[in-house]
């Protein structure tokens, strides 16, 4: 009951030029969530001057003034959390979705069922990252000791008896084994090489000797790790995060 209500209160945004668009995506929301009442913007630039924080923005590509691409990056240094599914009837444009975060894309013309995948798996992400919020590791360095919570970590880098730990805004040496750190953070982590650990949730793309996050940084892939990696991180995506087609 407490995931429902949580759905219920739901803040989303649908921002498309196209005024038939922006009506079958209230419609098709209403058949998952009925009670929902989403904001609708014709504009990047009308999306933006409202100031708003929304869960979840359904953002066209193609616009007038701002695009879809910069509407999205100035959105995503207001709220790193804002789920962005992107709306376009080109596919080529969703491997820019990549810079800023994007969850998904839908292909116009919207199909229902398609629709429906992604909406429910927006659904399970945003209960995830509610989750994970809620979910600290206690840190001790050389001057201080704190909780950090775990969503906030891009990934571990180990050096000799401490530990390096990468956010999207500080680097933190912390007193800790790789070992530790690991057992701590749970199945949202991966141990990619002996030196490093990543969070899933950052991956943007990987190849069989690195992994590259989506902020340009990269971690190194043990050779004998990939196929591994490769069944972890699917099984990651099957819970409700990625970019697929």
């Amino acid at each position: 009951m407490g995931n429902e209500l949580q759905v219920m209160k739901l803040n989303i945004a649908i921002c498309d030029d196209e005024k038939a668009i922006r009506e079958q995506i209230n419609e098709l929301i209403g058949k998952e969530k009925p009670g929902i009442c989403p904001e609708f913007y014709e504009t990047g630039d009308s999306l933006l001057a409202a100031g708003k924080q929304f869960d979840i923005v359904f953002l066209d590509i193609q616009m007038d003034g701002t695009d879809g691409i910069e509407t999205a990056k100035k959105l995503r240094e207001r709220d790193e959390d804002t789920i962005l599914i992107f709306i376009t009837a080109i596919r080529e444009y969703v491997f820019e979705a990549f810079d800023v975060a994007a969850f998904h894309y839908l292909l116009k013309p919207i199909e229902e069922d398609k629709f429906h995948e992604v909406f429910q798996r927006a659904k399970r992400e945003l209960e995830k990252r509610k989750k994970q919020r809620r979910e600290t590791i206690f840190i001790k360095t050389r001057n201080r000791s704190f909780t950090l919570e775990k969503d906030s970590i891009l990934y571990i880098e180990s050096r000799a008896k401490k530990v390096e730990i990468h956010t999207a805004g500080e680097i933190i040496e912390a007193y800790a084994a790789m070992n530790e750190m690991e057992g701590q953070l749970g199945e949202s982590f991966y141990r990619c090489h002996r030196g490093y650990l990543v969070n899933m949730a950052y991956v943007a793309e990987y190849d069989s000797e690195s992994v590259t996050l989506n902020n340009g940084e990269y971690v190194y892939l043990a050779k004998e790790k990939y196929g591994e990696f490769v069944k972890a991180y699917m099984r990651y995506l099957r819970n409700g995060v990625g970019v697929d087609g």
